[in-house]
C-alpha cells in the first residue's frame, strides 16, 4: 500500500506570521486537527488543535469571555507552532508512517518533497481507514469462496 493513495493532498496551510485569529477561523470551518505552517512555501511547523486551545485558554468563545481572553488571538502562528517536525518523503511506506506514529507519539505526518515543501499529510485515521477497507474486502472474498 502506497502512502500516495492514503495522504490528503488538499492542504490547508498558514504563514508563520499569521495571527491565531486565522487559526481559529480555520479550525471552526474544518474537521481535521492539524494546520501546516509555512515560510516561503517551506514547511517550518505544525499547529494542532491542542496547541491552539492550550494557547488561547478555556474561556475564549464562551459567555464568560472577556477582552483579556481575546488577547491570545493576536499571537502569531510561529509563537505556538511545533517546530520539531516529523516528516516523511513521498516515497515512504505505510510502515514508515506507522513507525513515526508509534516512535514519536504523533497522530499525523506531513509528506514533503526534496525541497521540504509539503505535498500531503497522512493521519493515523487515514491508515486505519485503509486497513479496515482491506480487511473487509478480504473477509468478503473469503466468504464468497
Amino acid at each position: 500500500m502506497s502512502i500516495k493513495s492514503l495522504m490528503t493532498t488538499e492542504l490547508v496551510t498558514i504563514d508563520a506570521n499569521d495571527y491565531l485569529s486565522s487559526v481559529r477561523e480555520i479550525f471552526e470551518l474544518v474537521t481535521f486537527h492539524h494546520i501546516l505552517v509555512l515560510e516561503d512555501e517551506m514547511l517550518v511547523g505544525i499547529i494542532s488543535d491542542r496547541d491552539y486551545f492550550k494557547a488561547v485558554g478555556p474561556r475564549l468563545g464562551t459567555p464568560i469571555e472577556t477582552e483579556r481572553d481575546k488577547m491570545p488571538l493576536q499571537k502569531r502562528a510561529h509563537q505556538i507552532m511545533n517546530r520539531r517536525l516529523v516528516t516523511v518523503k513521498n516515497n515512504a511506506t505505510v510502515l514508515d508512517v506507522v513507525s513515526c506514529f508509534h516512535k514519536y507519539k504523533i497522530s499525523c505526518v506531513p509528506v514533503i518533497d526534496e525541497l521540504n515543501k509539503p505535498i500531503g499529510i497522512i493521519s493515523w485515521r487515514d491508515v486505519m481507514s485503509a486497513l479496515c477497507s482491506q480487511m473487509i474486502k478480504k473477509q468478503l472474498h473469503q466468504e464468497q469462496s
